[in-house]
């Protein structure tokens, strides 16, 4: 990773764990699916705002009116998986973003982080860097599983995969 990659790996990577915090928050308090975003979202604004790169403060682009953060993470953090996904036009609001989370379901948490190489609201060393973070997540009685676990998931873990040293993990 270069410098700047590790900066937006991190942010994305501390959205990730932010989302399945609020997802595990299940256990006690009603959680609803959209706040799984929230929580991301929250962290993704926060670190735009100390990298320079929104022009509003993290407060203000969080806001209904604001927004201005959608403009490198553009989807949703999280989406159903099986029989109901996320592309299915007839999947209704309370059972979707407003659905409280119950153990059983299986969803995404997925945060990214893009920067187009033409976008001259960022600074150069931003441009043309993208991440993003999935893993695949069940809905227990005690908290969530993360299903996706067994793959690198830190920078560290990552450089010594791509590196050839996975065992290390």
């Amino acid at each position: 990773f270069t410098e700047v990659q590790a900066k937006i790996y991190d942010a994305v990577l501390e959205a990730s764990d932010a989302a399945f915090a609020v997802a595990a928050d299940h256990v006690n308090r009603p959680v609803k699916f959209r706040e799984v975003h929230e929580g991301a979202m929250e962290v993704i604004a926060k670190r735009l705002e100390e990298f320079g790169v929104l022009p509003v403060s993290a407060a203000e682009s969080l806001s209904p009116e604001g927004q201005q953060h959608r403009r490198w993470m553009v989807h949703g953090t999280s989406h159903h998986l099986g029989l109901d996904v996320h592309d299915c036009a007839q999947a209704r609001a309370e059972m979707y973003l407003d659905a409280t989370l119950e153990p059983g379901m299986v969803f995404t948490i997925e945060p990214g982080l893009y920067f187009k190489s033409d976008d001259l609201l960022l600074p150069e060393e931003f441009r043309g860097n993208g991440v993003r973070i999935e893993d695949d997540v069940l809905v227990t009685a005690d908290g969530v599983e993360n299903l996706s676990a067994d793959f690198p998931r830190t920078r560290a873990e990552i450089e010594a995969w791509v590196q050839g040293r996975a065992q290390e993990r």
